[in-house]
Protein backbone atom coordinates (compact mmCIF):
# COMPACT_ATOMS: atom_id res chain seq x y z
CA UNK A 1 0.00 0.00 0.00
CA UNK A 2 1.50 3.05 -1.04
CA UNK A 3 0.47 7.03 -1.68
CA UNK A 4 1.86 10.03 -2.69
CA UNK A 5 2.64 11.14 0.73
CA UNK A 6 5.27 7.81 1.07
CA UNK A 7 3.48 7.01 4.87
CA UNK A 8 2.48 3.92 4.03
CA UNK A 9 -0.91 4.41 6.11
CA UNK A 10 -4.70 4.70 5.29
CA UNK A 11 -7.57 5.61 6.99
CA UNK A 12 -11.14 5.28 5.40
CA UNK A 13 -14.06 6.37 6.40
CA UNK A 14 -17.30 5.06 5.12
CA UNK A 15 -19.89 7.64 4.65
CA UNK A 16 -22.34 5.24 4.16
CA UNK A 17 -22.32 4.05 7.43
CA UNK A 18 -22.22 7.63 8.89
CA UNK A 19 -25.74 7.83 7.12
CA UNK A 20 -27.01 4.25 7.68
CA UNK A 21 -26.26 5.11 11.36
CA UNK A 22 -28.26 7.93 11.80
CA UNK A 23 -31.07 6.78 10.54
CA UNK A 24 -30.79 3.74 12.75
CA UNK A 25 -30.74 5.98 15.72
CA UNK A 26 -33.85 8.25 14.13
CA UNK A 27 -35.50 4.53 14.05
CA UNK A 28 -35.55 4.51 17.45
CA UNK A 29 -37.43 7.55 18.27
CA UNK A 30 -40.06 7.60 15.70
CA UNK A 31 -41.74 11.24 15.54
CA UNK A 32 -38.71 12.63 17.09
CA UNK A 33 -36.02 14.94 15.67
CA UNK A 34 -32.22 13.18 15.44
CA UNK A 35 -29.40 15.79 15.22
CA UNK A 36 -25.56 14.83 14.98
CA UNK A 37 -23.45 16.29 17.52
CA UNK A 38 -20.09 16.32 14.74
CA UNK A 39 -17.24 17.88 17.19
CA UNK A 40 -13.61 17.19 17.42
CA UNK A 41 -13.43 16.94 13.91
CA UNK A 42 -16.33 14.58 13.41
CA UNK A 43 -14.60 12.24 16.29
CA UNK A 44 -11.57 12.49 14.02
CA UNK A 45 -13.55 11.29 10.79
CA UNK A 46 -13.33 14.70 8.82
CA UNK A 47 -16.03 17.64 9.37
CA UNK A 48 -16.53 18.47 6.03
CA UNK A 49 -17.33 14.70 4.26
CA UNK A 50 -19.52 13.80 7.29
CA UNK A 51 -21.52 16.62 7.93
CA UNK A 52 -22.61 16.74 4.18
CA UNK A 53 -23.09 13.40 4.34
CA UNK A 54 -25.26 13.66 7.16
CA UNK A 55 -27.08 16.32 5.54
CA UNK A 56 -27.43 14.51 3.04
CA UNK A 57 -29.68 11.52 4.76
CA UNK A 58 -31.37 14.01 6.49
CA UNK A 59 -29.82 15.76 9.56
CA UNK A 60 -30.86 19.23 9.79
CA UNK A 61 -29.20 20.22 13.21
CA UNK A 62 -25.86 19.54 14.40
CA UNK A 63 -23.86 20.04 18.03
CA UNK A 64 -20.20 21.02 17.89
CA UNK A 65 -17.79 22.33 21.18
CA UNK A 66 -16.25 24.99 20.09
CA UNK A 67 -17.11 28.31 18.17
CA UNK A 68 -14.02 27.56 15.23
CA UNK A 69 -15.49 23.78 14.58
CA UNK A 70 -19.37 25.54 14.30
CA UNK A 71 -17.69 28.01 11.68
CA UNK A 72 -16.41 24.94 9.79
CA UNK A 73 -19.76 22.96 9.60
CA UNK A 74 -21.54 26.43 8.79
CA UNK A 75 -19.12 26.41 5.75
CA UNK A 76 -20.08 23.20 4.55
CA UNK A 77 -24.38 23.61 5.67
CA UNK A 78 -25.30 27.04 4.89
CA UNK A 79 -29.03 25.83 5.70
CA UNK A 80 -28.24 23.95 9.34
CA UNK A 81 -29.31 24.73 12.65
CA UNK A 82 -25.45 24.32 14.67
CA UNK A 83 -25.35 24.88 18.75
CA UNK A 84 -22.65 25.27 19.87
CA UNK A 85 -22.51 23.14 23.71
CA UNK A 86 -19.30 25.09 25.10
CA UNK A 87 -21.50 28.04 26.15
CA UNK A 88 -20.83 31.79 25.64
CA UNK A 89 -17.89 33.29 25.97
CA UNK A 90 -17.60 37.09 27.22
CA UNK A 91 -17.52 39.10 23.95
CA UNK A 92 -18.54 36.13 21.62
CA UNK A 93 -21.92 37.35 20.27
CA UNK A 94 -21.24 38.51 17.71
CA UNK A 95 -18.75 36.05 16.22
CA UNK A 96 -22.38 33.70 16.57
CA UNK A 97 -24.67 36.00 15.28
CA UNK A 98 -22.28 36.61 11.91
CA UNK A 99 -22.79 32.92 11.55
CA UNK A 100 -25.91 32.65 12.77
CA UNK A 101 -25.02 29.64 15.68
CA UNK A 102 -26.74 29.07 18.41
CA UNK A 103 -24.83 29.14 21.78
CA UNK A 104 -25.66 26.44 24.67
CA UNK A 105 -26.34 28.95 27.19
CA UNK A 106 -25.14 27.34 30.87
CA UNK A 107 -25.60 29.70 32.87
CA UNK A 108 -27.83 32.81 34.14
CA UNK A 109 -25.07 35.64 33.31
CA UNK A 110 -24.53 33.84 29.57
CA UNK A 111 -28.48 33.69 29.18
CA UNK A 112 -28.54 37.51 30.22
CA UNK A 113 -25.99 38.38 27.70
CA UNK A 114 -27.24 36.42 24.74
CA UNK A 115 -31.14 38.28 25.59
CA UNK A 116 -29.43 41.71 25.60
CA UNK A 117 -27.50 41.09 22.47
CA UNK A 118 -30.11 38.97 20.54
CA UNK A 119 -32.96 40.80 21.35
CA UNK A 120 -34.75 37.34 20.71
CA UNK A 121 -34.20 37.24 17.43
CA UNK A 122 -31.06 34.74 17.62
CA UNK A 123 -31.89 31.45 18.49
CA UNK A 124 -30.37 29.47 21.43
CA UNK A 125 -30.85 26.25 24.14
CA UNK A 126 -30.72 26.49 27.35
CA UNK A 127 -28.32 24.20 28.96
CA UNK A 128 -29.25 22.23 32.52
CA UNK A 129 -26.81 20.10 34.47
CA UNK A 130 -29.36 17.44 36.34
CA UNK A 131 -25.91 15.23 37.31
CA UNK A 132 -22.80 15.88 35.70
CA UNK A 133 -21.19 19.20 37.49
CA UNK A 134 -19.76 20.09 34.43
CA UNK A 135 -21.35 23.22 32.34
CA UNK A 136 -25.39 24.11 32.91
CA UNK A 137 -27.49 25.86 35.36
CA UNK A 138 -28.49 24.00 38.36
CA UNK A 139 -31.62 22.37 38.64
CA UNK A 140 -33.56 25.07 40.88
CA UNK A 141 -32.11 27.73 39.29
CA UNK A 142 -33.46 26.16 36.25
CA UNK A 143 -36.64 26.07 37.72
CA UNK A 144 -36.15 30.03 39.11
CA UNK A 145 -36.58 30.82 35.59
CA UNK A 146 -39.95 29.64 34.71
CA UNK A 147 -41.99 32.56 33.30
CA UNK A 148 -38.36 35.00 33.18
CA UNK A 149 -38.58 37.23 30.41
CA UNK A 150 -34.98 36.62 29.62
CA UNK A 151 -36.17 33.38 27.94
CA UNK A 152 -38.20 34.96 25.33
CA UNK A 153 -35.76 37.76 24.88
CA UNK A 154 -32.81 34.79 24.45
CA UNK A 155 -34.83 33.20 21.80
CA UNK A 156 -34.68 29.94 23.76
CA UNK A 157 -35.34 27.07 20.91
CA UNK A 158 -33.90 23.63 23.07
CA UNK A 159 -33.82 22.88 26.77
CA UNK A 160 -31.25 20.15 27.10
CA UNK A 161 -29.19 18.36 29.70
CA UNK A 162 -26.85 15.61 29.28
CA UNK A 163 -27.01 12.11 30.85
CA UNK A 164 -24.33 10.59 33.03
CA UNK A 165 -24.44 7.07 32.47
CA UNK A 166 -26.56 6.35 29.77
CA UNK A 167 -24.21 3.43 29.10
CA UNK A 168 -25.03 1.64 32.12
CA UNK A 169 -29.11 0.95 31.98
CA UNK A 170 -29.19 -0.07 35.76
CA UNK A 171 -27.62 3.27 37.89
CA UNK A 172 -30.00 4.97 39.81
CA UNK A 173 -28.70 8.57 38.26
CA UNK A 174 -30.32 7.74 34.89
CA UNK A 175 -33.55 7.36 36.96
CA UNK A 176 -33.04 11.21 38.65
CA UNK A 177 -31.62 12.69 35.95
CA UNK A 178 -35.07 11.53 33.89
CA UNK A 179 -37.00 12.91 36.54
CA UNK A 180 -34.88 16.23 36.90
CA UNK A 181 -35.45 16.90 33.33
CA UNK A 182 -39.48 16.02 33.46
CA UNK A 183 -39.68 18.69 35.78
CA UNK A 184 -37.56 21.43 33.58
CA UNK A 185 -38.87 20.00 30.73
CA UNK A 186 -42.67 20.88 32.88
CA UNK A 187 -41.16 24.95 33.48
CA UNK A 188 -40.75 25.73 30.23
CA UNK A 189 -43.91 24.27 28.41
CA UNK A 190 -43.55 24.70 24.61
CA UNK A 191 -40.46 24.83 24.19
CA UNK A 192 -38.49 21.53 22.80
CA UNK A 193 -35.88 19.13 24.95
CA UNK A 194 -33.15 16.87 24.16
CA UNK A 195 -31.91 14.49 26.67
CA UNK A 196 -30.85 11.43 24.83
CA UNK A 197 -26.84 11.09 23.92
CA UNK A 198 -25.97 7.66 22.07
CA UNK A 199 -26.24 5.43 25.40
CA UNK A 200 -29.99 6.95 25.98
CA UNK A 201 -31.16 6.82 22.77
CA UNK A 202 -30.95 2.77 23.90
CA UNK A 203 -31.58 3.42 27.28
CA UNK A 204 -35.49 4.57 27.70
CA UNK A 205 -38.62 6.34 25.43
CA UNK A 206 -38.42 8.73 28.37
CA UNK A 207 -34.92 10.38 27.61
CA UNK A 208 -36.25 10.34 23.88
CA UNK A 209 -38.41 14.12 24.54
CA UNK A 210 -37.98 15.81 21.18
CA UNK A 211 -34.46 15.95 20.01
CA UNK A 212 -32.06 12.82 19.90
CA UNK A 213 -28.33 14.19 20.45
CA UNK A 214 -26.02 11.30 19.20
CA UNK A 215 -22.54 11.63 18.74
CA UNK A 216 -20.50 8.24 19.36
CA UNK A 217 -22.78 5.86 17.82
CA UNK A 218 -22.62 7.54 14.33
CA UNK A 219 -19.19 6.60 13.91
CA UNK A 220 -19.18 3.00 14.82
CA UNK A 221 -19.10 3.09 18.21
CA UNK A 222 -20.94 0.62 21.03
CA UNK A 223 -23.65 2.86 22.42
CA UNK A 224 -25.09 -0.46 24.12
CA UNK A 225 -21.98 -2.11 25.99
CA UNK A 226 -24.16 -3.84 28.07
CA UNK A 227 -25.73 -5.77 24.55
CA UNK A 228 -23.91 -8.56 23.09
CA UNK A 229 -23.84 -7.05 19.52
CA UNK A 230 -23.14 -3.55 18.27
CA UNK A 231 -25.99 -2.24 16.65
CA UNK A 232 -24.29 0.19 14.61
CA UNK A 233 -22.08 -0.08 11.24
CA UNK A 234 -18.24 0.18 11.44
CA UNK A 235 -17.23 3.48 10.26
CA UNK A 236 -13.28 3.99 10.37
CA UNK A 237 -10.59 1.51 9.17
CA UNK A 238 -7.25 2.27 9.98
CA UNK A 239 -4.58 0.19 7.69
CA UNK A 240 -0.52 0.03 7.86
CA UNK A 241 1.94 -1.22 5.60
CA UNK A 242 4.46 -3.41 6.62
CA UNK A 243 7.72 -2.01 5.84
CA UNK A 244 10.46 -4.71 7.09
CA UNK A 245 10.04 -8.26 8.20
CA UNK A 246 12.91 -9.71 10.20
CA UNK A 247 13.79 -12.71 12.29
CA UNK A 248 15.10 -12.87 15.83
CA UNK A 249 16.51 -15.34 18.02
CA UNK A 250 15.46 -16.37 21.53
CA UNK A 251 16.74 -13.76 24.01
CA UNK A 252 16.40 -10.73 21.28
CA UNK A 253 14.51 -7.81 22.67
CA UNK A 254 12.63 -5.41 20.55
CA UNK A 255 11.50 -2.17 20.45
CA UNK A 256 12.84 1.08 23.26
CA UNK A 257 14.49 -0.03 26.51
CA UNK A 258 13.76 -3.81 25.50
CA UNK A 259 10.36 -3.92 27.13
CA UNK A 260 10.07 -7.37 24.76
CA UNK A 261 12.20 -10.43 24.89
CA UNK A 262 12.20 -13.07 22.01
CA UNK A 263 10.84 -16.48 24.32
CA UNK A 264 12.09 -18.64 21.15
CA UNK A 265 12.35 -18.07 17.65
CA UNK A 266 10.16 -15.40 16.06
CA UNK A 267 9.40 -13.50 13.04
CA UNK A 268 8.50 -10.07 13.20
CA UNK A 269 7.11 -7.09 11.47
CA UNK A 270 7.60 -2.89 11.67
CA UNK A 271 4.49 -0.77 10.70
CA UNK A 272 4.70 2.14 9.41
CA UNK A 273 2.29 4.02 11.76
CA UNK A 274 3.48 5.21 15.65
CA UNK A 275 1.45 7.54 18.08
CA UNK A 276 2.16 10.22 15.92
CA UNK A 277 -0.47 9.07 14.10
CA UNK A 278 -2.66 8.89 16.93
CA UNK A 279 -2.31 5.21 17.48
CA UNK A 280 -2.40 4.75 21.68
CA UNK A 281 1.06 4.17 23.26
CA UNK A 282 -0.73 3.05 25.78
CA UNK A 283 -1.80 -0.16 23.54
CA UNK A 284 2.01 -1.00 23.63
CA UNK A 285 2.19 -4.95 24.87
CA UNK A 286 -1.49 -5.19 25.12
CA UNK A 287 -2.72 -4.56 21.46
CA UNK A 288 -2.79 -6.26 18.68
CA UNK A 289 -3.09 -5.60 14.61
CA UNK A 290 -4.34 -8.20 12.21
CA UNK A 291 -2.50 -9.54 9.01
CA UNK A 292 -4.32 -11.39 6.78
CA UNK A 293 -6.70 -12.28 8.98
CA UNK A 294 -4.80 -13.57 11.94
CA UNK A 295 -4.14 -11.54 15.22
CA UNK A 296 -0.79 -10.61 15.82
CA UNK A 297 0.19 -8.84 18.86
CA UNK A 298 2.18 -5.81 19.28
CA UNK A 299 5.57 -6.00 20.82
CA UNK A 300 7.19 -3.58 23.33
CA UNK A 301 6.63 0.33 23.27
CA UNK A 302 4.70 1.69 20.61
CA UNK A 303 7.19 4.05 18.71
CA UNK A 304 6.25 7.58 17.24
CA UNK A 305 6.53 6.53 13.85
CA UNK A 306 6.86 2.42 14.16
CA UNK A 307 5.07 -0.45 15.78
CA UNK A 308 6.58 -4.07 15.87
CA UNK A 309 4.33 -6.70 15.78
CA UNK A 310 4.96 -10.33 16.43
CA UNK A 311 3.85 -12.09 12.65
CA UNK A 312 4.97 -15.59 13.43
CA UNK A 313 1.47 -17.15 12.83
CA UNK A 314 0.74 -15.27 9.72
CA UNK A 315 2.90 -16.61 7.22
CA UNK A 316 1.49 -14.32 4.61
CA UNK A 317 3.17 -11.10 5.99
CA UNK A 318 5.11 -9.99 3.97
CA UNK A 319 7.21 -6.26 3.19
CA UNK A 320 4.83 -4.22 1.37
CA UNK A 321 2.16 -6.26 3.09
CA UNK A 322 -1.32 -4.92 4.68
CA UNK A 323 -2.00 -4.39 8.52
CA UNK A 324 -4.90 -3.62 10.13
CA UNK A 325 -5.21 -1.71 12.96
CA UNK A 326 -9.03 -0.61 13.53
CA UNK A 327 -11.46 -2.79 11.04
CA UNK A 328 -12.87 -6.11 11.08
CA UNK A 329 -12.59 -7.96 14.59
CA UNK A 330 -10.72 -4.79 16.02
CA UNK A 331 -13.79 -2.14 16.30
CA UNK A 332 -13.15 0.80 17.95
CA UNK A 333 -14.41 -0.43 21.36
CA UNK A 334 -12.07 -3.63 21.26
CA UNK A 335 -9.04 -1.39 20.27
CA UNK A 336 -9.79 1.07 23.20
CA UNK A 337 -9.88 -1.69 25.77
CA UNK A 338 -6.69 -3.09 24.57
CA UNK A 339 -5.21 0.01 25.62
CA UNK A 340 -6.88 0.99 28.62
CA UNK A 341 -9.02 3.81 27.36
CA UNK A 342 -12.42 4.21 25.56
CA UNK A 343 -13.03 3.84 21.93
CA UNK A 344 -14.08 7.71 21.79
CA UNK A 345 -10.52 8.87 22.93
CA UNK A 346 -9.37 6.24 20.10
CA UNK A 347 -11.98 7.93 17.58
CA UNK A 348 -10.85 11.54 18.30
CA UNK A 349 -7.07 11.02 18.53
CA UNK A 350 -6.86 9.72 15.01
CA UNK A 351 -4.22 11.55 13.56
CA UNK A 352 -3.49 13.29 10.03
CA UNK A 353 -0.71 12.62 8.40
CA UNK A 354 -2.08 9.25 6.46
CA UNK A 355 -3.89 9.63 3.48
CA UNK A 356 -7.72 9.64 4.15
CA UNK A 357 -10.51 7.95 2.03
CA UNK A 358 -13.76 8.60 1.96
CA UNK A 359 -16.54 5.80 0.69
CA UNK A 360 -19.87 5.66 0.17
CA UNK A 361 -20.76 8.87 0.13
Amino acid sequence: MTDATGHGARLTVDLGAVAENWRRLAAEAPGRACAAVVKADAYGCGSDAVVRALWTAGCRTFFVAHLGEAARVRDALPEAAIYVLNGLLPGAMPAYAALDLRPVLGSVQELSDWAAFGGGTRAAALHVDTGMNRLGLSVPDALALAGDPRIAAAGIDLVMSHLVSAELPGEPVNGRQIADFARVRAAFPGIPGSLANSSGVFLDGATHHDLLRPGYALFGGNPTPYRAANPMRPVVRLEATILQIRHVEAGAQAGYNGRWTAPAPRRLATLSLGYADGYPRAASGRGHALVAGILCPILGLVSMDLIILDVTEAPEAARGGVSTLIGDALDVDTVGQAAGTIGYEILTGLGSRYVRTYIGG
